[in-house]
């Protein structure tokens, strides 16, 4: 299937190397331009890609963009021709980005949405500028150009949004809880074996995701005053709160789950039917005493500070100082699953809780495309949204989150064995 869609991908980190490693795989597209501030990584990026694309090698380009320059970005989509800008970069990004796509004609997705400020005075229980909030007040002028802009594509938001979907249409007739609950047993060791702190993902993410506060939604505070206002669901609460004991799939076992601030709860409320929505995420004892001493010294903060003359964020300082996401794959082992938890009614009219899933143990991810698990799921799930968008099976315009598509195509492609899908396929647990 030869498509007609050009794709400029943003960012060459650990997440755009493994898009790209996905994508050369699939042919629903002519064009893919691997962009990023510094041009040597996304050479390497290209180089490593062309190796595995063989005679279709000839459709990924190498580019310099900077990321923050909202020009930079809708100049290198129009001399790319880019109908399709992929934001593969942390959400610093999103807006510029975003705005870039738009003023280039192009389509717009992204796996993480523009970043939310606390209330000023009632941090742990009220909402400030909420997480896409800068994105979904555009959305007129994306409707207006004919446009879409898909937020939160990537696995968490992104398949456990589809996941929401998926239940509300095909399992549930009514649903009490969609409840996001990610955990892994990853272990990262180093040249000897020892076990060490290197998260999968990017700190500087982990560290705005983890002490911001956690948004939670819940119908009847939308219904409060007799009108609904889906606005008017969301609160907030302290960090950490409400651990939760999750019992993870495929040998993954019990982890402790807590509230953290994440896009699921901010878009499913907007396209799904339910009474209360949340996010938990199974961060370890160690990751979370590790983020309460970054807040407590202040080094969570991205206020530049002087250091000898030199002006640096501390947050910067300490995502530097630890091992690069992309690079840690070798040394990884053990499984990440991301996933939804819905309960309600079923279908049938009787109680029902199911765990829909989707596991990535490392091993197999370095040994099909030299990509640690975290970051490859992440990867997977825009690339699979572009083949759809590309032939068509799903469309819009506007600024919508991965809820307003049909689940099912979505989940059918990902789990089809290749060539003709993903072959990643997707569980489904009753409990």
């Amino acid at each position: 299937m030869s498509g007609s869609i050009r794709v400029l991908m943003v960012g060459a980190g650990g997440v755009g190397d493994a898009a790209a490693r996905i994508a050369a795989e699939r042919d629903f597209y002519e064009a893919w331009v691997v962009a990023d501030y510094d041009l040597a990584r996304a050479e390497a990026t290209v180089a490593s890609v062309r190796e595995r694309a063989g005679e279709r090698a000839d459709r990924f380009v190498a580019a310099r963009v900077d990321a923050s320059d909202e020009a930079a970005v809708t100049a290198l989509a129009r001399e790319h021709g880019a109908t399709h800008v992929l934001n593969a970069v942390d959400p610093r990004f999103v807006m510029p980005i975003f705005r870039g796509a738009l003023a280039a004609g192009a389509d717009y997705l992204d796996m993480a949405m523009s970043l939310s400020t606390p209330h000023p005075d009632e941090p742990y229980a009220k909402v400030g500028r909420k997480l896409g909030d800068e994105q979904l007040a555009a959305a007129g002028e994306w409707e207006a150009a004919g446009r879409l802009a898909l937020l939160g594509i990537g696995v968490e938001p992104g398949l456990s949004d589809v996941f929401a979907r998926y239940a509300a249409d095909h399992l549930f007739s009514s649903i009490d809880e969609l409840g996001t609950r990610d955990g892994a047993n990853l272990v990262v060791r180093d040249e000897d074996g020892n076990e060490v702190f290197a998260p999968g993902f990017s700190m500087w993410t982990i560290i705005e995701e983890c002490l911001n506060p956690p948004v939670v939604w819940e119908r009847a505070r939308a219904e409060a005053d007799g009108a609904y206002d889906v606005e008017k669901g969301f609160f907030t609460l302290p960090p950490f709160s409400e651990p939760e004991v999750f019992d993870f799939p495929e040998g993954i076992g019990p982890v402790e789950c807590v509230q953290v601030e994440h896009e699921e709860v901010l878009l499913m409320p907007r396209w799904v039917d339910a009474q209360r929505v949340t996010f938990k995420y199974g961060l370890g004892e160690q990751m979370i005493s590790m983020l309460k001493t970054l807040h407590e010294l202040g080094l969570d903060s991205t206020e530049k500070v002087s250091v000898k003359g030199v002006e640096v964020s501390p947050r910067d300082v300490v995502a530097a100082c630890l091992p690069d996401p992309a690079t840690i794959g070798p040394r990884m082992e053990g499984k990440t699953c991301a996933g939804l938890f819905v309960t309600g009614t079923g279908k049938d009219g009787a109680p029902r809780a199911t765990y829909l899933y989707h596991v990535v143990d490392n091993a197999d991810s370095m040994r099909d495309y030299d990509s640690q698990c975290v970051v490859w799921q992440t990867a997977l799930n825009p690339v699979v949204a572009l083949e759809l968008l590309a032939n068509g099976t799903w469309s819009g315009a506007g600024v919508l989150g991965p809820e307003a598509f049909d689940a099912k195509p979505f989940l059918d492609l990902l789990a089809a064995p290749k060539p003709e899908g993903y072959g990643a396929p997707w569980g489904m647990e009753d409990r």
